[in-house]
């Protein structure tokens, strides 16, 4: 049974780890990129959000003549959330506005990551924003959920 549990560890457990950078939270994607990058635009600018900017790294790359797969990064944020966050601690103001990251994979899996904000909260000490790292947790899992997913 030991070796058994050992196998699992070692072929499930660490690539995971291994595969999850520490502090971002990955959402699963039924969409393509450019799809998943649209939802997620449209609803954020639905919520009131400020979108700021929308960078194509694997069009950047391709005119490098470096190929990547599809990769877009969404650069958003509201300064109803975020200033609060950094009147508790200034320096998470390094991680705002929020990103999301659209990707695929070599798989051709697509992929919504961000910033979880109980890692910046970490990251920064943050303390006294227990309601607003809060919320911005369960406003970013609904808004990616809602791209990834019909």
């Amino acid at each position: 049974m030991k070796k058994f549990i050992a196998a699992i560890l070692l072929f499930v457990v660490i690539p995971m780890h291994l595969w999850a950078a520490e502090g971002v939270v990955n959402v699963r994607s039924t969409f393509t990129v450019k799809e998943t990058a649209d939802r997620m635009e449209n609803i954020l600018k639905n919520k009131g959000m400020t979108v700021f900017n929308r960078i194509k790294h694997s069009e950047a790359a391709g005119k490098i003549g470096i190929g990547i797969p599809d990769t877009e990064l969404i650069i958003f944020g509201n300064p109803k959330v975020g200033s609060p966050l950094m009147k508790c601690q200034q320096s998470i103001a390094i991680d705002l506005p929020q990103k999301a990251l659209v990707w695929a994979n070599e798989k051709d899996e697509v992929w919504i990551s961000y910033n979880n904000p109980r890692y910046l909260e970490k990251r920064h000490a943050v303390s006294g924003c227990e309601k607003v790292i809060a919320k911005v947790e369960k406003v970013l899992a609904g808004i990616s959920k809602a791209a990834a997913n019909d």
